[in-house]
């Protein structure tokens, strides 16, 4: 039951631009959640029950829009089925065999949640405001959308589709790293060694490109390879991939649309921002919960050619 939304968010679904970004579509009507459920978040018991809430429905949002912007009936969620298999279910209309939701459940499971990220931090610090959990997420989706945190992985695959064949994947990587330029999926915040998240994703690729006989395995692989070697000859340095490299061609094989590969993150991440939130509004360590505060100093502007030298208003252009 918790799968369902009301039919009304639905309707207003359909009168968004097709064209909208689905993380925008999901940060307006996760915030829009509010308007439907009552938000009595008092204890830790309701706001277990909000999150589940929560979780459940953000797939069903998801695939819901999958199916409007594409002009075919929306799939209702199937209660016999996992939480992985329900959301591929929804939005083709299609069961999917144990095999593909497997390898579904276990990337959920490896994005679920991981240390204070950008969405992460940004839910608790919503949360340490007393917002509810559905403003809280929702800023958190925000903080999601952006190419270089749960949108990487959807650039991944922008990138695999603009190099196209294998052969040119050497020269594509050595031109952009001679320009400078960043190549997604590669390289980690926090990580200076293997994400072992991407260990575990590029198995799952390397299976199902066996089964579907696709060529995005062996190109993202490449990608790796020669981002790796490339590094080391340009700066003398490691780099390693990150969760969103083999991610994004296992959305692919999985049928799955580009552009919803970040809010399947969501679908994901959701989990663990709840986390988040709960244990950010039911503190236990201190006397009462704290106000995300930190201090700031002011500098002036960032210092360019002209230094940084306060100039009079009749100096100013």
């Amino acid at each position: 039951e918790a799968r369902y939304i009301p039919k009304q968010m639905q309707k207003n679904m359909g009168n968004w631009r097709k064209d909208a970004d689905p993380m925008d579509m999901l940060q307006a009507f996760v915030s829009a959640l509010a308007g439907y459920y009552d938000e009595e978040f008092s204890n830790k018991e309701a706001s277990y029950e909000k999150a589940i809430n929560l979780i459940a429905k953000v797939p069903t949002i998801i695939a819901s829009w999958q199916r409007i912007r594409n002009g075919l009936p929306i799939v209702d969620p199937d209660s016999s089925l996992s939480h992985a298999a329900n959301f591929l279910y929804m939005m083709s209309g299609e069961k999917p065999d144990p095999e593909v939701e497997k390898v579904f459940d276990v990337c959920l499971i490896l994005h679920a949640d991981h240390t204070f990220n950008a969405s992460t931090f940004t839910a608790r610090q919503v949360a340490s405001t007393r917002a509810h959990m559905y403003s809280a997420s929702s800023a958190a989706i925000g903080a999601l959308s952006g190419e270089l945190h749960g949108g990487a992985n959807t650039e991944v695959m922008k990138m695999l589709l603009d190099i196209k064949e294998i052969d040119k994947v050497g020269p594509w990587i050595k031109e952009k790293m001679s320009a400078g330029e960043r190549i997604m999926g590669m390289g980690h915040a926090v990580y200076r060694t293997y994400d072992p998240r991407a260990q575990v994703l590029k198995e799952l690729s390397r299976k199902l490109a066996e089964k579907t006989k696709e060529p995005w395995f062996d190109m993202t692989e490449k990608v790796e390879t020669t981002t790796i070697s490339e590094m080391k000859a340009q700066k003398g340095k490691d780099i390693y991939p990150n969760v969103d490299l083999y991610s994004a061609s296992i959305y692919y094989m999985l049928k799955i649309p580009v552009d919803l590969n970040t809010p399947i993150f969501a679908i994901s991440r959701v989990v663990g921002w709840a986390a988040h939130i709960i244990e950010e509004k039911f503190a236990e360590a201190a006397p009462k919960p704290a106000l995300y505060r930190p201090k700031a100093t002011y500098v002036g502007k960032y210092c360019g050619p002209e230094g940084c030298e306060y100039k009079t208003l009749d100096l100013r252009k």
